[in-house]
Formats: structure tokens, sequence, C-alpha cells
């Protein structure tokens, strides 16, 4: 009965949470996108540099995560027109990555389905099936996602639109800035993390100092449980709830190739998240930029109005374009228990002394 009462007493304080550590368990990402490219699209590419195939935990249309995975239009049977998208390795010399590509079917003389190009303004994430807004063959948006183990070192959305060459594909890149997180457990035993997220604008093309510039609006929030993919949609209650907390309510991103950090915007670093979160949401809605540039520099000249409030985080209507796209990000927490170092000397000694109790009854 003694030797039951030792060990049960060790491994009570084994696992008592004396410190937390935070520790991410998945990188989630769906959105929004439209194509004005100017050409209907016949698919749509997420590369992910710096990932294996093994790091894809999940993809938006894909099997596994209650989504349909068919292709079409019907809600039944599909979630947006291209099904389930194909996983695929690549290296290039020390270069290695993993595309996540959803692509129409091309049978020698067309194309079953494509995205035509155009402007459209949704709601949000609701260029799908279960959308709400008419999703079908005219609408020229779709929505992807994939969830990761960690972040990409480089990640590139292209559309895939038809070259001169009947059936081949090439990449038209889109200019919609994907969230990194960075989680940094607390120093300070059981308290919480660190969890903070920035975007990127794009980067600056025919050697000018400044990249094309685009609003932004952030909303956040945290949640007491893990969220899924299939969560992360604009008709889901914890989207809703995400959009009634406004983080940033208005920026202007643009790189400026002689100080690349004012095109980045960050978020979430000033404070830990709260004791009880186990995820955290953020929504980053774009909309592109239509006020005028510096003809030399490529630099936005928006609107100044001190009178009417109006600068770079508050837009004037003339310098707003169209929507653009929406990305729900989400980063999902565990709180992996580790016991203060007394707690190991205590077990050591536990059982330590339960085996000395056993040696004793053998000699008795």
């Amino acid at each position: 009965m003694l030797k039951f009462s030792v060990l049960t007493v060790a491994l009570s304080m084994a696992i008592t949470p004396d410190m937390a550590s935070a520790s991410v368990i998945g990188f989630l990402g769906n959105f929004d996108v439209i194509n004005d490219t100017g050409k209907t699209a016949h698919g749509f590419e997420i590369d992910l540099e710096g990932l294996h195939s093994s790091d894809i935990t999940d993809t938006f249309g894909g099997a596994g995560r209650g989504f349909p995975s068919g292709r079409g239009f019907d809600p039944l049977t599909s979630v947006e027109r291209y099904g389930a998208p194909t996983i695929s390795e690549y290296a290039n010399g020390a270069t290695f990555g993993t595309k996540v590509t959803y692509r129409g079917l091309f049978d020698g003389a067309s194309w079953d389905f494509g995205t035509p190009s155009g402007t459209f303004i949704t709601p949000g994430d609701n260029c799908w099936s279960g959308g709400g807004v008419g999703y079908g063959p005219g609408t020229p948006c779709d929505h992807f996602g994939v969830g990761t183990t960690h972040n990409a070192t480089k990640t590139t959305y292209s559309w895939l639109v038809e070259t001169a060459t009947p059936g081949v594909l090439t990449n038209g890149v889109v200019n919609l800035p994907a969230p990194v997180w960075n989680v940094t457990p607390s120093p300070v035993p059981a308290a919480p993390p660190v969890v903070a997220a920035h975007i990127q604008a794009p980067a600056p093309e025919n050697n000018v100092e400044f990249g094309d510039a685009l609003w932004v609006k952030v909303f956040t929030t945290e949640f007491d449980a893990p969220v899924g993919l299939e969560e992360l949609v604009g008709d889901n209650s914890k989207i809703k709830e995400v959009e009634n907390h406004t983080e940033v309510e208005w920026a202007l991103l643009q790189i400026d190739n002689k100080n690349p950090d004012v095109g980045i915007l960050d978020n979430g670093g000033d404070a830990p998240v709260g004791v009880n979160a186990e995820s955290v949401i953020r929504r980053y809605e774009f909309y592109n930029y239509i006020g005028a540039y510096d003809p030399e520099t490529h630099e936005a000249k928006f609107i100044r109005d001190p009178v009417l409030g109006y600068g770079d985080s508050n837009p004037a209507p003339s310098d707003i374009g169209n929507y653009l796209g929406a990305q729900n990000a989400a980063v999902n927490l565990n709180i992996a228990v580790v016991p203060e170092p007394e707690t190991y000397a205590m077990l050591l000694a536990g059982l330590g002394l339960l085996g000395f109790m056993t040696l004793r009854r053998k000699i008795a």
C-alpha cells in the first residue's frame, strides 16, 4: 500500500502545471481573391517556399475537413469550381517548397472551368458555393485556403492563365499579402504567450523605389478552443465574431526599397494573449489604392486633409479602389505543461524512495 501511495504522489507532482510554454500546432489561412488579370484564369496556385508536402495539414476543398471535394458550383458536391487541389513539392538548388494547385481540366479543345476576369464587390470571404453571393460561372473570384504546421519563408499566389498555346497555363502573380505569425513564449512561468502577425506590401517592380500601394483593414479576436480551416469562411460564427473586433480601421501599405520596414504592418506584439486563448484569428481585407503616384519614385500621393481627417489611416473615398480580397488567418496554440526543476527533483526523490523501499522489502 505504501508503494502505491508514494508513486501516486510523485506522479501527481509531475503533472502539476507549474510552468507553461506555448507552442504552435497549426497555421491556417482562407481567402477570397478576385481575378483582375484581364484574362480568364483556369486555376490558382499557392507557392509555399520552405515547406514540404508533409507540412501541409489542410486545404480548402480538400478531403478530410468536412468539405465536399467535387468540381463545379453545387454546394452539395463542391465548395469551389476547381475541386480539391493537388499538392506537389519542388526543388531548385538550395530553394525548395510545395505548391498547392487548383486547376481546371483541359480535354484537348476546351477547359471544363475557368474564372472570368472582372471586378466584384463581396462582403468578404464569400466566393464559394456556400458564400451566399450567387457564386457561379460568371463570378470573377474564388475562395482558396491552406493550413500548415509552420510559416513558409515566402508565399506567392498566382492565377493560372492560358498562354498562346492551348492547354498550357502560366502564372499571373496576385499581390495579396500573406500573414506571417510569430508566437513568443513568456519568460514568466504559467503566463500566456505573445502572438503577433505581420503582413508585407508587394515588392516594387520595374526598378522603381516604391511598390504598388494597397489599403488594408484588420480584425482580430481570441478563442478558448482550436479553430479548423473549415471555420475560416464568412458564414461561420467565429468569423462573424472576428468582424466585430476592429484592430486596424485603415492602413496604407507600400514598400519603399530604401526603407523596407515602412511596408510592413505588425499586429499583436504589444501584449500577451488571454490566459484561456487556444487560438487567434485575424482577418485582413485588402482594397486597391487608386490615388495619385509620384511619376518618378512611384510613391503613393494619397489625399491629406486635416479638416476632413483624410490621410494614410483614414483614406479619402477617391483613393479607395476595388476590393481585392480577404485573408482569414489563424494560429492554434498548444500550451505544453513543463514541470519546474523542483518538481523533477521531487519526482526523482519519490521514485528513489520507491526503489529503496522495494529493495528493503526484498532484503527483508
